[in-house]
């Protein structure tokens, strides 16, 4: 057998045997954890200098402030980019309340269901804007902080969608692949889903529907999108050329990394490839390179934004240096 079962003890909510405690899911665990991993960071960062601003004294209340409001922002933008963007029933246009409306149709209580990265990330961006410009704090330094810590607590979100079962990749021969419980059903009458089956050792009649194994795409971009990325940015954190930098290093990073790992991570069905070098080409096989999901197109866009706020703040670093420089030898 050369795939694994998605483990059956695994539930979403933390006590699922525990009517009363139904509402305790992993997935909001793993936000808890995210932000306070994230806010560790930020705290370490201020206790070493890098939040202190000329003429202006840093404490702590600031330090959990920013990224108080940053978080705000951050599930707002997230959560409304979810609903606007990749929502195709229309729903939440005719119905904006829905959005934050924690309901089904029947009363019964499933949370916020649907968080857009992206979303999350301009939302959070114009969070710290805004503080920043309220307490009047230099934004690129500040951001320069934030985004060295978000990564690691990135890795925990992409750790409560596996504990969801949710994300999932798509099909996949290698030993590492796994059966995720909701994934889309195959039907075995269709060759290639019937020779798939065979090479990785499932046994399956003729005409049944079969659940094929999947990358598990979700512990793929905690790695690399969360530790690495994480690693990289920490290492650079005392040796940045100017602010700007690591923020821009951050927004390509991740870009970067994302926009690679979505060859394993399965497009939403309803979106499909918004560039596809074959229109019949199946979501759920990597057929060709050219075909590209929306959240490839949006990373593509993460790395220009990194490198244009490298390129930006390298040069207005470099010209308040020269100013610098000319009023020194005028006085």
């Amino acid at each position: 057998m050369l795939y694994i079962n998605y483990p059956s003890w695994i539930h979403p909510e933390l006590f699922p045997s525990v009517p009363m405690l139904g509402l305790l899911r992993w997935y909001g665990l793993m936000y808890v954890f995210a932000f306070g991993f994230a806010y560790m960071a930020l705290k370490k960062q201020f206790k070493e200098g890098a939040l202190e601003t000329s003429g202006l004294k840093t404490s702590e209340d600031d330090v959990v402030s920013f990224i108080a409001m940053g978080i705000v922002f951050l599930l707002v933008g997230a959560r409304v980019f979810s609903t606007l963007i990749y929502d195709t029933s229309g729903k939440y246009l005719t119905k904006p309340w829905l959005i934050f409306w924690p309901f089904d149709e029947s009363g019964r209580w499933t949370g916020l269901q649907g968080m857009s990265y992206h979303g999350g990330a301009i939302g959070g961006t114009l969070g710290m804007w805004v503080w920043c410009k309220i307490h009047k704090r230099p934004y690129l330094q500040w951001t320069d902080a934030m985004c060295t810590a978000i990564p690691i607590g990135y890795t925990f979100g992409r750790v409560g969608n596996f504990l969801n079962g949710e994300l999932y990749g798509r099909i996949t021969k290698m030993p590492w692949g796994m059966v995720f419980p909701d994934a889309e059903r195959f039907s075995t009458s269709i060759d290639w889903v019937k020779d798939f089956a065979a090479s990785v050792g499932m046994e399956v009649g003729k005409g049944a529907l079969v659940n094929l194994p999947r990358h598990p795409s979700q512990l793929y971009e905690a790695f690399f999108e969360g530790i690495v990325l994480f690693l990289i940015l920490w290492a650079l954190r005392k040796k940045k050329p100017f602010d700007g930098f690591l923020s821009g290093m951050y927004l390509a990073g991740y870009g970067f990394f994302r926009f690679f790992l979505e060859y394993f991570r399965m497009p939403d069905s309803d979106l499909g490839f918004r560039i596809a070098s074959d229109p019949s080409a199946s979501i759920s096989q990597n057929t060709s390179l050219l075909n590209i999901s929306t959240g490839q197109i949006l990373c593509f866009l993460m790395v220009l934004a990194g490198a244009g706020i490298i390129a930006g703040a390298g040069i207005w670093a470099k010209r308040k240096s020269e100013g610098r420089e000319t009023a020194g030898r005028k006085n």
